[in-house]
């Protein structure tokens, strides 16, 4: 016999609640982790959409975690979307441009060369360092949103440029 809860997700007030206590937070975790090109927003949206459909399976102290996991693998399924379709454009597109076949090679091993660099990466040294070198941001402003001290981001950033520098020779 289920043990019957005193609050209930799918009251309203306590849904609105649970939405505006973790939506910015869970924005910021997929922002952070994935970019923004693959629409964090709408991946949050999403996650709340399931838990709502999902309220009364669910107690409100696990909502805080289903809201994560589902939105993480909401994002986890599209990144994997999107190299299906990069495969599918790169063989359906053929090179139309005025550079050599050897430049044109040579660019895309070193694209290669940093992707897989990249992902070699700890996921902590990934985000720090793509929030400071594509975002722009700070040390400090990194700290901040990290909840972690200004030193561990420097270690982090300096970690990333030294795997970076070791696995791509060219840099």
């Amino acid at each position: 016999m289920q043990k019957q809860l005193h609050d209930n997700i799918c009251e309203e007030h306590i849904f609105s609640s649970i939405f505006n206590k973790h939506a910015k937070d869970l924005y910021n975790f997929l922002h952070y982790k994935f970019g923004d090109l693959l629409n964090p927003k709408d991946k949050v949206q999403e996650a709340f959409i399931k838990l709502w459909e999902n309220c009364s399976k669910i107690p409100p102290n696990k909502a805080k975690s289903f809201v994560f996991t589902t939105a993480n693998n909401l994002m986890l399924n599209e990144v994997a979307h999107q190299k299906v379709v990069l495969k599918h454009q790169q063989t359906k597109q053929k090179t139309a441009t005025n550079e050599s076949p050897e430049f044109l090679m040579q660019e895309s091993e070193y694209r290669d060369k940093l992707q897989k660099a990249l992902e070699n990466l700890t996921e902590a040294q990934r985000v720090a360092f793509m929030m400071n070198r594509v975002e722009g941001k700070r040390f400090k402003e990194i700290a901040e949103l990290l909840n972690i001290s200004t030193k561990a981001v420097e270690k982090r950033i300096y970690g990333a440029l030294e795997k970076l520098r070791k696995d791509i020779k060219e840099l």
